[in-house]
């Protein structure tokens, strides 16, 4: 009891710092925010042309959908994001999940409310979720990254945040260290939905946050999920999207 106690404390002290940013966190100059307006401008300024369903950016600004998702349509609906997991993005996707970097959560969360500001086309979802973590990895970890999302951007949008809507059922391997191919197989049947739930989840369109979307295996497996239990339709708003090549 002691040690987690112990733990948790160090956890949080080690985050305290990052907590109050005074400047940029990628040309280090003076800014009350974690991105300067010129590296925002610089870096996040330019907006892609993407497929609606799984947010893969298309050359022909005529399609609305990649080729693989017109095989093989994925269980979620549309997929938002706010940019290409490449750098400088993908460092700060890394300085928020192993640097405690914890101010960049706010910082995607807004420029996630500003890639949906920009899709007026886009059905806004009812109820906003982030994609959970089994206990050992949030005990790790410390947080989840989904969640740190998620609560600023409900706010933003005025969506409300369920937080007891779904679980992890199971611990599995970290998708990133596996092949593509394994992807699938580790992550089926990891989520759950919690039974005082189903009845709220019928007929429901459910919006996903999540940090980094690759092969989307798990949002797809977390979609299927959700449709099997009622849900109407299941959005993806997700901070960095891996251009596969």
């Amino acid at each position: 009891m002691f040690q987690t106690l112990l733990s948790r404390t160090r956890q949080w002290w080690a985050r305290l710092p990052a907590a109050l940013p005074c400047s940029c966190t990628l040309c280090g100059s003076d800014s009350p925010a974690a991105l300067c307006d010129a590296c925002r401008a610089r870096f996040f300024g330019q907006r892609r042309h993407r497929c609606t369903r799984c947010a893969m950016p298309l050359e022909d600004k005529a399609s609305k959908e990649c080729g693989d998702c017109l095989k093989h349509a994925p269980a979620f609906d549309a997929t938002i994001v706010a940019s290409d997991y490449a750098p400088p993005a993908d460092q700060l996707v890394l300085a928020l999940k192993f640097g405690n970097r914890l101010e960049l959560a706010g910082l995607f969360a807004g420029m996630l409310h500003d890639a949906l500001m920009n899709t007026p086309s886009l059905e806004l979802p009812q109820r906003l979720i982030a994609t959970p973590l089994g206990p050992q990895r949030l005990m790790e970890r410390g947080f989840n990254q989904a969640l740190e999302i998620a609560k600023p951007l409900s706010r933003r949008v005025g969506l409300a945040l369920d937080t007891k809507l779904v679980l992890r059922q199971r611990e599995t391997q970290a998708q990133a260290l596996l092949h593509p191919d394994a992807r699938r197989k580790n992550i089926r049947g990891a989520f759950g939905i919690r039974p005082e739930a189903i009845d709220r989840l019928r007929g429901l369109h459910v919006g996903i946050v999540d940090d980094v979307i690759t092969t989307g295996e798990t949002l797809n497996e977390l979609a299927t999920t959700l449709k099997r239990f009622g849900a109407a339709r299941v959005t993806n708003l997700v901070f960095a999207r891996t251009v596969q090549k």
